[in-house]
């Protein structure tokens, strides 16, 4: 967000955003951006100023300005020529329906600090305004001595934030929050892992995860759609814009002119082989958070027990749940409900392991009683959890469905800025990535058990579906469509979530989860509570 050069200069628009909340600014300048109404309301209303190409003798559009003596840069919307030479800024403000257009302390600050940048550039400031996209309103903007003094101090402050090391705390009950764009990566009323009480909406993105999963088929991108191709023939198309990442099953190609789309827009993309074992993904170098990744390193190698507890908590407890509601197996779910207590007072992480692996083996060995209509016939070929190679039909369906979860969590800590890698439960010496799967344990029972199960038990995933090769139990292509498709009605189905009592879709709680990991590390986040089904 700085920019350098004799002395680094701090963009106007950064010192506005700490008038109007520090916390703000310092999400801002750690590279946070978010796709809400109030940004794309913005950006549409500024289309005409962000072009310089329509600047005209009498007014200028989308002009730089910089000020050495204050340490700031900026750009002016709009700049009004005089006949005498002066200028007047105009700074151009969307007002979404139902606000007022009212002059704010951040809008005063922005502008007055542009018209001091021109001053200092050698012209003639006679006024400045912002115009009100919305109301098609101009209001002056009046700047006295105490006017321009205040918008000095406020770039000290801006400036002294940003040296600081520490991420500012959010807000606590105040009304800016519920006009914040930048509300959905704040959270600051999760912060206090208790119900919000607030009605602050935050809605889950209007996209969808792309799964490319026909072997042999080709993704490329023309005109902002993504085309997907296969033996010459269409057979998939979508807009871009209603794409929130991509995951690549096998045999998949993808040009790289979409590749580099993609990454451009900071959507990530992940490679699983064909059996579902994620391999890799690509993510954009210009993550956010970047000055957290070196503590989560150091707190990865010294270890934080509390993280680790909450993980496998909420994993067992989870577990127990599920077998409750749709399994025949009482006294093996008082048997993990006892283990989820034990693990909350694990003195040590081995101890904590062990618990863990107790849970899971009383667990699976309950799970084929979960499968009930068209997956009863399944119940006797699964007694064990077998993870590669498969030994049956289920221990594949299980297989594949961590997979799909395993690259939602990817997406959700790549979206934080976290490195994947630097975990706490599992180690980060196995070259996996550990963060992620320790994220995965809390919804592997709700989201991908759930979605397998649902799948046998409803039909839609059969036996025929699978493939026995040299004792290996794969799915087939139908298979795998199948449940892509029960999976993602799991994973985008609404949820009341345990913690903060409102309505949330699964892959939203999982970036949340990812940000209280995130506050965590940062220290704006007291502990951390996992998502524990009732």
């Amino acid at each position: 967000m700085l920019i350098p050069g004799d002395k680094f200069l701090i963009p106007i628009s950064l010192v506005s955003h700490y008038v109007f909340c520090p916390r703000r600014a310092w999400l801002e300048a750690a590279g946070e951006t978010t796709d809400t109404l109030q940004m794309a309301i913005g950006t549409r209303d500024h289309q005409a100023t962000d072009d310089s190409s329509t600047s005209r003798e009498a007014t200028l559009r989308a002009v730089d300005v910089r000020s050495e003596r204050l340490g700031v840069v900026g750009r002016c919307d709009t700049i009004e020529r005089a006949p005498d030479g002066s200028v007047t800024v105009v700074e151009y403000k969307a007002t979404p329906v139902r606000h007022r257009p009212e002059l704010t302390e951040p809008m005063k600050v922005q502008v007055i600090l542009q018209a001091a940048a021109l001053r200092d550039m050698g012209y003639e400031v006679s006024g400045q305004a912002v115009y009100f996209t919305t109301h098609k309103i101009r209001k002056p903007v009046l700047a006295g001595t105490g006017e321009i003094a205040a918008a000095e101090e406020a770039v000290r402050a801006t400036a002294t934030l940003l040296e600081s090391s520490n991420a500012p705390a959010p807000l606590e009950d105040d009304p800016r929050c519920s006009t914040c764009s930048h509300i959905s990566v704040c959270l600051p009323d999760e912060r206090r892992l208790e119900p919000v009480r607030r009605r602050i909406v935050v809605a889950d993105p209007d996209t969808q995860v792309l799964h490319l999963a026909t072997p042999g088929a080709r993704a490329s991108v023309r005109s902002g759609r993504v085309l997907v191709h296969h033996d010459g023939e269409l057979v998939g198309t979508m807009p871009l814009e209603r794409v929130q990442g991509v995951v690549i099953h096998g045999n998949v190609d993808m040009s790289g002119g979409l590749l580099r789309e993609l990454l451009w827009r900071s959507l990530p993309v992940v490679w699983c082989t064909s059996s579902g074992r994620v391999v890799g993904w690509a993510s954009t170098a210009f993550s956010p958070n970047g000055a957290v990744r070196s503590p989560q390193h150091i707190a990865s190698v010294q270890g934080n027990l509390e993280l680790a507890k909450q993980f496998v908590v909420a994993k067992i407890t989870n577990q127990g749940t599920l077998l409750r509601r749709l399994g025949q197996a009482p006294e093996a779910v008082a048997r993990i409900r006892s283990l989820s207590k034990q693990a909350l007072k694990a003195e040590s992480l081995e101890v904590l392991l062990g618990i863990e692996g107790d849970a899971a083996s009383r667990y699976f060995a309950a799970f084929s009683t979960m499968l009930k209509g068209s997956g009863a016939a399944l119940r006797s070929s699964f007694s064990v959890r077998t993870r590669r190679p498969a030994l049956d039909p289920v221990n594949s369906a299980l297989n594949f469905a961590y997979a799909l979860l395993l690259a939602d969590v990817i997406r959700a800590v790549l979206a934080t800025g976290l490195d994947p890698h630097a975990g706490f439960l599992h180690s980060s010496s196995r070259n996996k990535p550990a963060l992620a799967l320790d994220i995965c344990e809390e919804f592997r029972a709700p989201v991908a058990d759930s979605a397998v199960i649902g799948a046998f038990n409803n039909g839609e995933l059969k036996v025929s579906d699978f493939t026995d090769v040299l004792g290996a139990t794969q799915l087939r292509s139908a298979g795998k469509r199948a449940l892509i498709a029960a999976y993602e009605r799991r994973v985008t189905g609404r949820f009341r979530h345990p913690t903060f009592s409102y309505e949330v879709t699964w892959r939203r709680a999982m970036e949340i989860q990812a940000r209280l990991v995130l506050g965590v590390i940062d220290g704006t986040q007291p502990r951390y509570r996992g998502v524990c089904i009732r």
